[in-house]
């Protein structure tokens, strides 16, 4: 039974029961003492009871960081998860025990991110926020009274992208890539202009539909030219595969210069990152992100004839739904298809 005793201007609650350690709460009238006692007693007869002393101890943000720490430099998007986790950091709500970070509080949190990202960004920090809960229930052992996520109501993602080279587009990129990496009559780059392989890497995105993180992890060691074929130990989703070449392909890979350290393109994530956008505004393309070269590749696969299973063992798609996404052919082809 629980004792109800005025302390000051509060009213304190306190359980004793075998089985269980002692619980405690003040509140402001002797009413909701009592109904915070029966609530707890009764969780406690049907052994659903979790003691949430310890989630009042430790704030989200500590949380946050000790996830940030033990666990994401295992992921293969540990940079973009951490980038994420920074994020929340920022945000009032990092500032909340576990205890009172309700699903109150992960709205008002949405609400602030909608006005800045977008519905897929805010679901992406979400999904992190609902690991970082996982975390603390299971490798710290801190028993959360409620899930804050249940019931909250995640705001829609942005369509999935189909934007593909049109007529004239594809030239103007080239031209303009070949422009990039001009030198000068002694041999220097131009100022502004320094990416020589920029042309090759986008020319193979175009013939092999893979990732920029893939292409820039290509080494030859694992390019057979003769076979044709580039196998990837490892890519997005965690598996290897192969990659089989056009003759496109081996003919652009036959081209580019032996670089010291192994790699086929011996350039930065970054280094693509800071060219593209020059590269873009030259060719005078519209909202055409590099990614979007995967996506113009695996349409013109299927464009060819490949099967959707053919397509996904080369672009590395598991889940044919995601793949089917990406294929985006144009109407009038398939008007021509019908007759």
């Amino acid at each position: 039974m629980a004792t109800i005793s005025k302390r000051g201007k509060y009213y304190q609650a306190k359980i004793r029961r075998n089985g269980f350690p002692d619980v405690s709460q003040s509140f402001d009238s002797a009413k909701q003492a009592r109904a915070w006692a029966r609530k707890i007693e009764s969780a406690m007869d049907q052994g659903t009871y979790q003691d949430a002393s310890e989630s009042r101890k430790v704030t989200l943000g500590e949380i946050l960081e000790g996830y940030g720490k033990d666990v994401v430099p295992m992921h293969k998007g540990h940079k973009a998860e951490m980038s994420r986790i920074r994020v929340l950091l920022r945000d009032p709500i990092s500032k909340f025990s576990l205890a009172n970070v309700t699903s109150r509080e992960v709205k008002a949190y949405i609400n602030r991110r909608m006005k800045v990202v977008c519905g897929s960004t805010v679901n992406r920090e979400l999904s992190i926020l609902s690991c970082v809960l996982r975390y603390a229930r299971s490798d710290c052992g801190i028993p959360l009274p409620t899930n804050p996520l249940l019931g909250v109501t995640r705001p829609l993602n942005n369509p999935g992208r189909d934007r593909r080279l049109v007529a004239g587009e594809e030239e103007r990129l080239i031209a303009a890539l070949r422009v990039e990496s001009q030198r000068d009559e002694n041999g220097r780059f131009i100022h502004g202009r320094r990416n020589i392989w920029l042309l090759p890497l986008v020319l193979l995105a175009l013939e092999t539909a893979m990732r920029r993180s893939e292409l820039l992890a290509i080494r030859w060691q694992y390019v057979d030219l003769e076979r044709r074929v580039i196998r990837l130990t490892n890519s997005k989703n965690g598996s290897g595969r192969a990659i089989p070449l056009s003759t496109k392909a081996v003919k652009i890979l036959q081209d580019l210069p032996r670089s010291i350290d192994g790699r086929v393109f011996p350039i930065s994530v970054n280094a693509v990152k800071c060219a593209w956008p020059r590269v873009r505004q030259a060719a005078g393309l519209v909202d055409f992100h590099f990614h979007d070269l995967r996506h113009e590749a695996t349409s013109r696969m299927c464009e060819k004839g490949l099967q959707v299973m053919e397509v996904a063992s080369i672009t590395g798609h598991k889940d044919l739904r995601m793949l089917m996404r990406y294929t985006h052919l144009f109407p009038s082809d398939l008007a021509r298809k019908l007759g």
